[in-house]
């Protein structure tokens, strides 16, 4: 059944309300994290009671959630033409370290989101699937190009590279003097095919 035309602007209307809470609140979070971040400081800077966004939002919890989605998805069209999953990585990691409050976010919520009951146990358990999945096929793709080594699985190395980029994250909290782009560079070069010389490849950009 198709939606009638009358309730079409009050929808998009709507849609447009909760894009613009959730730009407020990725403001917010990467200013201040999580424990740093209030509703009141969101709704303020929207304009609307908390209540208000409540009602675009369920809870918290939720928007917390819906934060880290939006950010996942801009770090992904930031790097829609890395040349390959281990640069999209470095690259990602180094945008974030521009970011520390939504550094803090992530880390908090993957803390406790291995719970079922947790809020953001689903959208961890979809990200980490989906994110090796893409790393793994591109890392097979370049195995067979000759350009990582292969007595390694790929599946292995697409978990391992979402690991050492996710634990980066805690420690670089922890001790902000840490690159973490340049130790993600160091684990993508571990992981290149040695040359006739038995040296590592340089990793070069695919050409267009």
């Amino acid at each position: 059944m198709s939606t009638p035309r009358m309730s079409r602007g009050p929808y998009r209307k709507g849609l447009e309300r909760r894009k613009q809470i959730l730009r407020a609140a990725l403001e917010v979070f990467s200013e201040q994290g999580e424990r740093g971040s209030s509703l009141k400081e969101i709704a303020k800077r929207v304009g609307m009671s908390q209540a208000g966004v409540l009602h675009y939002f369920e809870s918290r919890e939720e928007l917390l959630v819906a934060v880290l989605e939006e950010r996942d998805a801009l770090d992904t069209g930031a790097v829609a033409d890395a040349a390959s999953p281990g640069e999209a990585v470095a690259r990602t990691v180094g945008h974030n370290a521009r970011q520390p409050g939504l550094v803090d976010l992530f880390v908090t919520l993957s803390a406790g989101a291995s719970d079922p009951d947790h809020p953001a146990h689903d959208f961890f358990t979809k990200r980490y699937a989906e994110l090796s999945a893409l790393a793994e096929e591109g890392l097979a793709h370049a195995q067979q190009r000759g350009e990582v080594r292969d007595d390694i699985t790929a599946e292995h190395m697409a978990r391992l590279l979402l690991a050492v980029s996710d634990g980066l994250q805690l420690q670089w909290l922890l001790d902000p003097s840490i690159d973490m782009t340049g130790m993600v560079e160091t684990f993508n070069r571990m992981c290149l095919a040695p040359n006739d010389e038995g040296q590592e490849r340089e990793q070069q950009p695919e050409e267009n």
